[in-house]
């Protein structure tokens, strides 16, 4: 099927290119195949902002040519998933992908491919990197330093040899550059951040020059405000700034490491504010940043602390926050989740205090973020071969959609007494997509004990620890 696709789409573009080859086409064709579809579209944006909506036909297929666009990075999304692509005028580009391994699959043909291709290349290896660094923070950093080095200079070649094969153009070859760039300097970032953390023999020999590089980033770089690179290292290095200011100010410097903490994100949110001009790119960090302090918040006081930020700095997006605020009053500590109704997966709707019987920790996951509901299944199975005397709440919050959702329970083996669906919520699925990494710990009583922990961080299972042990 694959190898017919091809055959067809590549016989239109000869044709295509055929109809007046004396002038060059400023058109762009972008087309493809999806296997295994999710939804019946693909989008193509960028810099936030959907340029169109292209819908598939009986055979998985999409089409279609662009006028007026300009050189630059796209985002393409299948939802839940997304990929970048760079696109110039005069490209046909071809997309295939199999959505059960969308990243792996994916595969772009056609003239201009090659571009989007190396990006993706890229992407693959820095995942790759992305693993080794969390699992090698107790190597040395002279070490480290030379293994970043060379990672970069493999990547720089590798893209001199493409280019003398394909001549890209300049404005591409800048963009490679500066994401290769960007992705050495998050390596060091991340590296930085585990060894001061986790590894103080190592941190004592970070020598002063380690992060030289910082003084080259740029915060404004409207090309590459779409890039996963770029908006990944301003991530990680507001991360680490905010630690370094914690540690110069707080005699208590171990705390500084607490990334969820109020002051850190205070301090990067001004951070942000202050370092980039480009609105749609700031607000992107704050409105993250902000939804973290508000989703982990335990009082009001603290909800109020991060709304006071928000309106000094004059963010224009604080309705959704205030939206935000005004949920998440429910869930301070102290307060019960008893009288909360929810679906079990026979179509019952039963209240959380008929099923909580015990000490309790519920998750919240979306039929819509297939990797993740399945990372949090699969952290879900070896919890409960750990700590069996600890009760599990799987709360899927896409609320109407019961035959999907109880579809999806079965077809991935999820234990069915432990799943339910929201039955109502007044508020935006925007809102409750907030949730998708908290943790609550509850009491036998359906009293909420802990509502500041974060599935997956490092600090995780001490805090389940203390909990089960209170």
């Amino acid at each position: 099927m694959k190898h017919l696709f091809y055959f067809i789409f590549c016989c239109v573009l000869f044709f295509t290119s055929c109809k007046d080859n004396s002038v060059e086409s400023t058109d762009i064709f972008l087309g493809g195949q999806i296997n295994n579809p999710e939804t019946d579209y693909v989008v193509l944006s960028r810099e936030n902002q959907t340029i169109d909506t292209l819908f598939l036909d009986e055979e998985n297929q999409f089409g279609k040519d662009f006028s007026n666009l300009e050189s630059g990075i796209y985002t393409f999304k299948h939802p839940p998933e997304s990929q970048v692509m760079y696109i110039e005028p005069g490209d046909s580009i071809l997309i295939w992908l199999n959505t059960l391994a969308f990243d792996e699959s994916l595969n772009f043909s056609g003239d201009g491919a090659e571009k989007s291709n190396f990006l993706l290349e890229m992407f693959l290896k820095n995942r790759k990197n992305n693993d080794y660094v969390i699992n090698k923070y107790n190597i040395s950093p002279s070490e480290f330093a030379r293994i970043s080095d060379s990672i970069r200079e493999e990547r720089l070649s590798r893209l001199e040899e493409l280019n003398e094969k394909k001549e890209f153009s300049e404005d591409f070859i800048s963009i490679a550059r500066a994401s290769i760039n960007y992705e050495f300097y998050d390596l060091r970032e991340r590296y930085a951040f585990l060894v001061n953390k986790y590894n103080r023999r190592f941190a004592k020999e970070i020598p002063e020059d380690f992060t030289y590089y910082r003084k080259d980033i740029n915060f404004n770089n409207e090309e590459m405000q779409d890039y996963y690179v770029y908006t990944n290292l301003i991530d990680d290095y507001l991360r680490t700034k905010s630690i370094e200011y914690c540690k110069e100010n707080h005699e208590d410097k171990r705390k500084c490491y607490n990334i969820h903490s109020f002051p850190n994100i205070e301090r990067r949110i001004l951070m942000i504010d202050s370092l980039s001009n480009i609105p749609s790119l700031k607000n992107e960090f704050i409105d993250r940043l902000a939804a973290r302090a508000i989703t982990m918040a335990e009082s009001e006081s603290r909800v109020d602390s991060i709304l006071k930020i928000l309106t000094q700095i004059d963010y224009t997006n604080i309705h959704k926050i205030e939206e935000l605020a005004a949920f998440q009053r429910n869930f301070f500590v102290g307060n019960s989740l008893q009288n909360f109704t929810a679906y079990n997966t026979d179509g019952k709707r039963i209240k959380y205090g008929d099923v909580i019987n015990g000490p309790t920790m519920t998750y919240a996951w979306s039929l819509y973020s297939h990797s993740h509901h399945r990372w949090q299944h699969n952290i879900m199975d070896q919890l409960k071969k750990k700590y069996p005397e600890l009760n599990f709440m799987g709360i899927n919050i896409d609320m109407g959609e019961q035959e999907k959702w109880r579809n999806t329970i079965e077809s991935f083996g999820y234990e069915k007494e432990n799943e339910f669906q929201i039955d109502k919520r007044d508020v935006s699925k925007e809102t409750l997509k907030k949730y998708l990494n908290k943790i609550f710990f509850v009491a036998s009583d359906g009293t909420i004990v802990r509502g500041d922990v974060q599935l997956g961080s490092p600090e995780f299972e001490s805090e389940l620890l203390e909990f089960l042990n209170k």
